[in-house]
C-alpha cells in the first residue's frame, strides 16, 4: 500500500512509466508526439498517490475489521484469495466468504483535501457468486472514525460502485454527501453483471465536472451542478407568470371550410343483413313475421365532425419564463471534501463471493488508467479463459448427474435434499431483494 503524498514517483509509478516507454520509441522521429509522451509521463510521475492497496503481504495490518453486527452473529469473514478463477494466482484481494452476512472493513490514510486538485477513486470488484441482489461499492470517509464500529450508519463522504438487484437494478451508484445529506447521481450509469473482474473509476475535478469509467472506458460524464441535486437550481419558473388570455395553444383547429355532406345525418347505424335467410323451420303463424337481422352499416361514420387543419395562429405550448432562483447560492467548493481520511467496504450479502482488489486514490487520472492496465489489464484475458474452463467443467459434471443415470437410493435422497436447499435459497433471495430495496 502507498500512502505517501510526495510528488516524487513511487516504485510502482516508475514501473508504470518504464512499461510505457517501449511502446512509444517508434515515435522518436516525431517531436510533437514525443513531447506529448513526456507530458504524459510527467503527469504520471508527478501524481500524488494518497492510497494504493493491492492486498499483498501484510494487508491485515493496514485494515481494521469492524465489530459491526458481531454481537448479532451476522458479521461475515473476509478471505484473502485470488478467487476460484483468476489470471494470476498471486494477485489476491479480499472476498466475502459467508452467505447472509454483513461486512465492514476499513483502512486509514493521511488526511487530505481535494481542493484545487482532481480526485480519482478507483478499485476492482468481481462477483464470483453470480450476484442476483447486492452491491459491490466502496466508501470514502472524512474526519475521525472509530474503525471498530464502522458500519451502515457511519457517515461517509463518497459512496461509489456497482449495484445489482434482479432485472431492474444494474447500475453504478455514485453518492456524494453535501451539507450532511447524501445525494445520488441522477443519471443511469450501467454496470457489468458477469462473474469477472471489472474496474470502476470515479473522477471529480476542480471545475466541478466528473467522469465515471468502467474498465478504463468512460460511461458517464457531466457536472456536479446538474447531475446531482447538491444545490437548488440556478433558474426556476417565474411563479408570478400567467398564460395570457389571448395565447393560442391549439395546434390544430376544425377546418371552417369543411361542410357536412348532404344527407349525412340520414345514414343509419345499422342495416338489414342481406345475406341472412329465413330458417326453414320458421312458422309465421307461431313465430310471427320473419325479419332479417341487422348488421353495422359500413357507410355510417358516426357523428359528423369537420376535419382538422393546422392552426395558423398557433403560438406553441405556453411556458412560464425562467428567472434567477432567489434561493440559489453558488458554492465554488462544491467539489471539495476537505478531510478525507478512510476508505471502507460496508455491505450486506445474501450470496457471498464478491472480491475487491487494487484500490487507488490519487489526483492523476492518467496514473489511475495505467494502474488499471498494469493490474486488471494484464490478467483479464487469462481470467476469462480460466472462468470459461471452470464453466465447461461444471457443465460436464452436471450432465453426468442428470436424472436417468443408474443412481442408487442414497444419491436420490441427496438430490432431494439439494432441491430443498435450492428452494430455501430462492426464498431467502426474495427476502434479500426486499431488504436491498430498504437499504
Amino acid at each position: 500500500m502507498t500512502t505517501a503524498i510526495s510528488v516524487s514517483p513511487s516504485p510502482s509509478q516508475l514501473s508504470i512509466i518504464s512499461s510505457a516507454i517501449p511502446s512509444y520509441t517508434h515515435m522518436a522521429h516525431n517531436s510533437s508526439l514525443l513531447s506529448l509522451l513526456f507530458l504524459y509521463l510527467f503527469a504520471i510521475s508527478s501524481a500524488k498517490v494518497f492510497f494504493e492497496e493491492r492486498f499483498d503481504d501484510g494487508w491485515e495490518n493496514r485494515w481494521v475489521k469492524s465489530d459491526w453486527k458481531k454481537e448479532e452473529n451476522t458479521a461475515g469473514e473476509w478471505n484473502h484469495t485470488s478467487g476460484k478463477w483468476n489470471g494470476d494466482p498471486n494477485d489476491k484481494g479480499i472476498q466475502t466468504s459467508e452467505d447472509h452476512r454483513f461486512y465492514a472493513i476499513s483502512a486509514e490514510f493521511p488526511a487530505f483535501s481535494n481542493k484545487d486538485k482532481t480526485l480519482v477513486f478507483q478499485f476492482s470488484v468481481k462477483h464470483e457468486q453470480k450476484l442476483d441482489c447486492g452491491g459491490g461499492y466502496m466508501k470514502l470517509l472524512s474526519g475521525e472514525v472509530d474503525q471498530k464500529k464502522f458500519g451502515g450508519d457511519t457517515p461517509y463522504s463518497i459512496m461509489f460502485g456497482p449495484d445489482i438487484c434482479g432485472y431492474s437494478t444494474k447500475k453504478v451508484h455514485a453518492i456524494l454527501t453535501y451539507n450532511g445529506t447524501n445525494h445520488l447521481i441522477k443519471k443511469e450509469v450501467p454496470c457489468e453483471t458477469d462473474q469477472l473482474t471489472h474496474v470502476y473509476t470515479f473522477i471529480i475535478r476542480p471545475d466541478a465536472t466528473y467522469s465515471i469509467l468502467v474498465d478504463n472506458v468512460e460511461k458517464k460524464s457531466g457536472s456536479l451542478y446538474t447531475d446531482w441535486n447538491l444545490l437548488p437550481p440556478k433558474k426556476i419558473k417565474d411563479p408570478e407568470a400567467k398564460k395570457p388570455d389571448d395565447w393560442d395553444d391549439k395546434e390544430y383547429i376544425p377546418d371552417p371550410e369543411d361542410k357536412k355532406p348532404e344527407g349525412y345525418d340520414q345514414i343509419p347505424k345499422e342495416i338489414p343483413d342481406t345475406d341472412a335467410k329465413k330458417p326453414e323451420d320458421w312458422d309465421d303463424e307461431e313465430d310471427g313475421e320473419w325479419t332479417a337481422p341487422t348488421i353495422a352499416n359500413p357507410e355510417y361514420k358516426g357523428p359528423w365532425k369537420p376535419k382538422k387543419i393546422k392552426n395558423p395562429n398557433y403560438q406553441g405550448k405556453w411556458k412560464a419564463p425562467m428567472i434567477d432562483n432567489p434561493d440559489f447560492k453558488d458554492d465554488p467548493d462544491l467539489y471539495v471534501f476537505p478531510n478525507l481520511k478512510y476508505v471502507g467496504i460496508e455491505l450486506w450479502q445474501v450470496k457471498s463471493g464478491t472480491l475487491f482488489d487494487n484500490i487507488l486514490i490519487t489526483d492523476e487520472p492518467e496514473y489511475a488508467l495505467k494502474f488499471a492496465e498494469e493490474t486488471w489489464g494484464k490478467t483479464k484475458d487469462a481470467e476469462k479463459a480460466a472462468f470459461e474452463e471452470a464453466e465447461k467443467k461444471k457443465e460436464e459434471e452436471e450432465s453426468k448427474d442428470e436424472p436417468g443415470d443408474t443412481d442408487d437410493e442414497d444419491e436420490d435422497d441427496d438430490n432431494a435434499d439439494d432441491a430443498e436447499g435450492d428452494d430455501d435459497k430462492e426464498a431467502k433471495s426474495e427476502d434479500s431483494s426486499e431488504l436491498h430495496d430498504e437499504l
